[in-house]
Parts: C-alpha cells; structure tokens; sequence
C-alpha cells in the first residue's frame, strides 16, 4: 500500500510492535514500526504521519521525552500521540502523558476493537485535513491567476470539507476521544478556518 496513510508505532518490544501491525492491519494504514525515540525521531524528519503510538515505558529515552522531542518541532508538533502503557501503571501516569502532550491514552493488553475505533477517527481527521489543504491550494492558485472560473465550484468544495471536519471534531468529544485542552485547540483552529472560509464565500 504505498499511498496508504501511515501511522509510527514505537515501542522496545518486538512481539509489541508485531501486535500493534496485526491489530491494524484490516484499516487502510501502513504501520511504520521502530524501537526506540529515537528512531522514531529519525523517521518524523523523513516522512508524514496520521498517528504516533508511543510506548511510555522505554530504556534511554522514555515516551514522554520523546513525546517532548516531538511537540517540539514546528514540524511534528500536531501529530495527534496516543500513549501506550501497563495497566497497573496508566493511572499515575496519565496525568503526565496528557501534559505531554497526548490526545489519549491505552492501557496493554489492548482491546483491539477499541484501538481500530481510534485509529480511525484520526486517520480520518488526518485524510480530511489533506483534502482542505489540496482545496486551499487549487483556491490559491485560482485567485493568484486572477481567474474566476471554477472558484465558486472550490469554495463550495472549501465549505463541504470543512463542515465534515467539523463534525469530526464533535464526534470525538462526544466519544471521549482526546483530552479537553487538544480539543478546545482544534476546535479553535478549525474555528479560525471557518470564519476565513465565510469571508472568502461571502465576497465570491
């Protein structure tokens, strides 16, 4: 699947790393698997992800400073993290790993169902963020040219997309997918696009 969306699990252990691929494999994603933060850090400079599942627990360099690396970097710093930890260990650690920066947190052995639930809604998120942003685009493009054909045809597209995203930001609130502070800042984001988007319809 070379056009597959992928998402970079990290974790130290093999049989972990091998779970999570069997676990995803029936979505459309291509898991980049990799053992440690740094690796994982090598691979945030070369490619593009929907996801990063992190493994809290690891030697050298732990899924939180890792997760600090990574909310660093103008570049990674939006890529929704999910935290992958022990059970006996998720309460003390959740606190830490939302100020870190995660959206959400699973506790291992993972219900498998309920991690392809969550996969999904971002893979989602992530393919209609790429959609408005080929849309923003083509939109540049038609207003640099000073051509008007088709540019209403692009706003109504502008609009669809938007609404759709929208929509996925109130499902995952309604779900309980993500912590309030990420969603309060998407949201906001997303408010922000949309009063840009009416301006632009309005004066069309």
């Amino acid at each position: 699947m070379p056009h597959a969306t992928k998402i970079l699990a990290v974790d130290d252990r093999q049989e972990n790393l091998v779970a999570l691929s069997a676990v995803l494999d029936a979505l459309p994603v291509e898991v980049v698997p990799v053992s440690s933060g740094r690796a994982a850090l090598r691979e945030l400079l070369n490619d593009e992800f929907a996801l990063i599942l992190l493994d809290v627990v690891m030697p050298e360099m732990d899924g939180f400073e890792t997760a600090g690396h990574i909310k660093s970097r103008p570049r990674t710093r939006d890529i929704p993290i999910i935290f992958l930890t022990a059970a006996g260990e998720a309460g003390e650690q959740a606190y830490q790993g939302y100020a870190a920066g995660a959206v959400d947190y699973l506790t291992k052995p993972f219900d498998p169902w309920l991690l392809r639930a969550k996969v999904s809604i971002f893979v989602d998120l992530h393919r209609r963020t790429l959609q408005l942003r080929r849309q923003a685009t083509l939109l540049r493009q038609a207003l640099d040219g000073e051509d008007g054909a088709g540019l209403d045809q692009i706003l109504k597209a502008l609009d669809e997309r938007m609404a759709r995203v929208e929509g996925d930001v109130s499902r995952l609130r309604e779900e309980g997918t993500g912590s309030a502070g990420t969603l309060d800042d998407l949201e906001a984001h997303i408010a922000d696009l949309r009063l840009a988007l009416n301006a632009l319809v309005a004066g069309g």
